[in-house]
């Protein structure tokens, strides 16, 4: 027991998530704001720092770079540090007494009480020479060198000394180079992964490029790229496809999920697989690897991104089927098991033996899939139904594809059970399908987005938020008409920084089979879509776009706060960026079909506004502009125009000057 040890606690650090398990998501370009508590006993003052490097990609890594902690209150200390480039990184935290400034503390003490200091003042001098030695390690002979100096003047005048000693420039240089041999540090190093902007800010639109010719045959990739200037015009910014591969034949379906297939019936895309190849092919009615590259390159010509389903299951006529048979479940009569989710019918698809003795083979095959696929420049896979593998699979795939590819980004199609669902956020997922399609009241949106996007779910589960998708069409768009289709597009394109439609919401297709499925739906058939059909809202979702993309507060995704309304029926919040200069306030009527009026409670304080000061707001979808008063606005919505986003504005006030009037 020859050394000395260090006492401090470190405590009730954030971010982090289940205790460090699993990584807190930031993206390029934000400050990872650190919070600890941190004492010890005694009297002593403490000093603190964040310690944070980046580990990937490995041609990114750093060393360790530190932040100074500053206290807040009852021992709560805090530091931000920025994370500028796409990776993952690490953070760790350190503490340790301060004792030149706890020694400085005492000594004014003392000499306020009118203490003989003379042995003090030999304390202090022997924690500068000892600072100095630091700091000739550090290699800093001018801060040695001015260490030395006031450590020499402690034994002169009593009065100079102790001026010297308090000086606020020796006190930070005295810190500086403290004794850290007695320092704390606090347990495993937590993780960030830090993302590119398109993880958090998207706008997605789905269709199916066999869908995309203009005739009765079926589309190719180069009819998908003649869509792209719609799309481009609705003002999204990725263009997600569904399987492209080839389809089996075996239990093949038939339209509107029939079990029978006919001969001309195409089949699910997601029955994957066939002689003519599997998940690294393409269908060759849609034409070619090199077509599906080009429509890849002419998509981000127009700003772009292309997103791919990512679905691991295979049709029984997959070649996979046939090479690996070790690789799948099978029954005890030795037939492979097709996948069933009662009273779901499956019977074109078999599923993979996850966790079976073969899983490694299978496992390095399928991350074979995802680097296969970036290497033709996609970079954004929407996951087919997730929550039906295992989480160690997920866990150990996206780390090992973003520790190469930090750029790739993973949406979450898991509408299941709340805790898988942020289990699979949790592991790496960049994105998540929400129960949003099902939240259509005040209070449920309330509370849900709350949660989303102002608790500790938000640290990893970023919600993309769909008023429908090729599985789901809901009731209140098979019944609200036109306006439900507005409304619920103007919530999911504000309440979250990512939202997403599949192809026929613009047109307000809302024919149900049963329950929430389409009539006649695209997933077993070729649907000819007319993009000019009569009481289309495509000019609305244009104008949705353009207010995302012009005001930078809608971009991001834990800035939501609800205000209150004096009407169940109109849902009011609103967002900011945090420098206050954009400042967002919208009202969504939650009625398709009747008027609703509302008294607003504008939050002035939030908005730094005060009572009795007129300001400016601009409704941004009619841009008109207004002069509100007060902390109450009335607003009106109807049916056709169901939303109102404002832009609220301050007016500049100059003090009165000569050079102001001329």
């Amino acid at each position: 027991m020859s050394e000395r040890i260090g006492s401090i606690v470190i405590e009730a650090v954030t971010p982090q998530i289940d205790e460090g398990r699993h990584p807190v998501k930031r993206v390029v370009g934000e400050l990872v704001r650190v919070e600890a508590d941190i004492f010890k006993e005694g009297h002593d003052l403490l000093a603190a720092a964040v310690r944070w490097r980046q580990l990937t990609p490995v041609a990114e890594a750093t060393g360790w770079t530190e932040t100074p902690m500053v206290p807040l209150s009852n021992d709560r200390w805090a530091a931000e540090f920025p994370v500028a480039r796409n990776g993952r990184y690490v953070f760790t935290l350190e503490a340790w007494p301060d004792g030149y400034r706890t020694w400085a503390d005492e000594l004014t003490r003392k000499v306020k009480a009118c203490v003989n200091v003379h042995s003090e003042l030999l304390e202090g001098a022997a924690f500068l020479k000892a600072a100095a030695e630091r700091a000739e390690k550090a290699k800093q002979p001018r801060d040695a060198k001015r260490l030395l100096e006031a450590a020499r003047l402690f034994s002169g005048d009593a009065k100079e000394a102790f001026t010297v000693a308090t000086e606020a420039a020796l006190l930070e240089l005295g810190s500086k180079y403290a004794d850290r041999s007695i320092m704390t540090r606090s347990g495993r190093e937590l993780e960030v992964f830090v993302d590119r902007e398109k993880a958090q800010t998207s706008a997605w639109y789905e269709f199916f490029p066999r869908s995309a010719a203009r005739g009765d045959r079926h589309g190719t990739f180069k009819d998908a790229e003649a869509l792209l200037p719609e799309v481009d015009a609705m003002g999204f910014d990725v263009v997600y496809l569904p399987p492209i591969h080839p389809i089996g034949t075996t239990a093949r379906k038939g339209k509107n999920n029939a079990p029978k297939a006919q001969p001309d019936d195409v089949g699910s895309p997601w029955a994957i697989g066939s002689e003519e190849g599997g998940h690294k092919a393409v269908h060759p009615l849609l034409g070619t690897l090199e077509d599906f590259r080009r429509f890849v390159g002419r998509a981000a010509e127009y700003g772009m991104d292309v997103a791919l389903d990512l679905a691991y299951q295979c049709s029984p006529d997959h070649p996979y089927v046939r090479e690996h048979p070790e690789w799948f479940l099978h029954r005890p009569d030795g037939t492979i098991k097709t996948a069933e989710n009662p009273p779901k019918r499956y019977e074109d698809i078999v599923n993979f033996d996850w966790l079976g003795p073969n899983r490694e083979a299978l496992w390095n095959e399928l991350k074979s899939v995802v680097l296969f696929w970036i290497d033709q420049g996609v970079t954004l896979f929407r996951v087919d139904n997730p929550h039906t593998k295992p989480v160690p699979f997920w866990k150990w795939l996206i780390r090992e594809v973003q520790d190469v590819h930090p750029e790739a980004v993973f949406l979450a199609e898991a509408f299941t059970r709340p805790k898988m669902m942020k289990q699979l956020a949790k592991v790496g997922f960049s994105q998540g399908y929400t129960y949003f399609t099902w939240r259509n009241f005040k209070d449920e949106l309330e509370a849900y987005l709350t949660e989303l996007t102002q608790t500790d779910v938000a640290e990893t589960l970023r919600g993309n938020l769909w008023p429908n998708t090729p599985d789901i069409l809901p009731e209140i768009l098979q019944r609200g008409g036109p306006a439900a289709f507005k409304l619920r597009l103007a919530l999911a394109a504000t309440l979250s920084s990512s939202y997403g439609i599949y192809s026929g919401y613009e047109l307000c297709e809302g024919h149900a089979l049963q329950g929430e499925e389409y009539l006649d739906s695209e997933k077993y058939q070729l649907v000819r879509w007319d993009p000019n059909r009569p009481g289309n809202i495509r000019a609305f979702v244009a104008a949705i776009n353009r207010v995302r993309r012009e005001n930078p507060a809608l971009r991001l995704y834990k800035n939501l706060r609800f205000y209150p309304s004096d009407n169940e029926r109109v849902l009011f919040y609103g967002k900011s960026t945090p420098d206050g200069t954009n400042q967002i306030l919208i009202a969504v009527s939650l009625d398709p079909f009747e008027p609703q009026d509302a008294t607003l409670e504008v939050p002035l304080e939030a908005l730094g506004i005060p009572e009795t000061e007129a300001y400016e707001v601009e409704e941004l979808l009619e841009k008109k502009r207004l002069l509100w008063t007060g902390p109450s606005a009335k607003v009106e919505l109807t049916p056709d125009a169901p939303c109102a986003i404002w832009s609220v504005r301050r007016f500049t006030r100059k003090e009165a000057s000569f050079d102001y009037f001329f």
